[in-house]
């Protein structure tokens, strides 16, 4: 039972990891996504990339999607703290458990 409580831990550990990376990779898409939208708000001409190419684009509807992909983020950044706070406990207790185990055995 100590060595499938030990992998069950690893594997928790790495998914914390893994959640911790998209979670970074999440706030420095909103760093960007705010800069750009106080950028556009004191620009009087707003481009767009599109593909390999940068084409000039209506002030309104740039702002409308940077909001709206900011909010997305947003959303997935709650979820991505929860599911950490959720880990971080299932790691705590699964800790708990070998230690125990460990002390009984040891």
């Amino acid at each position: 039972m100590n060595q499938s409580k030990i992998a069950q831990l690893q594997l928790l550990q790495q998914n914390l990891q893994n959640l911790l990376l998209q979670k970074q990779q999440l706030q420095s898409n909103l760093l960007e996504f705010e800069s750009a939208l106080q950028e556009i708000k004191t620009s009087e001409i707003c481009y767009k990339i599109l593909g390999h190419i940068m084409v000039a684009s209506h002030k309104d509807a740039v702002l409308k999607e940077l909001t709206e992909k900011k909010e997305m983020n947003n959303l997935r950044l709650k979820n991505y703290l929860s599911q950490e706070e959720k880990l971080k406990r299932s790691i705590e207790d699964t800790q708990r458990e070998v230690m125990q185990e460990m002390k009984k055995n040891g």
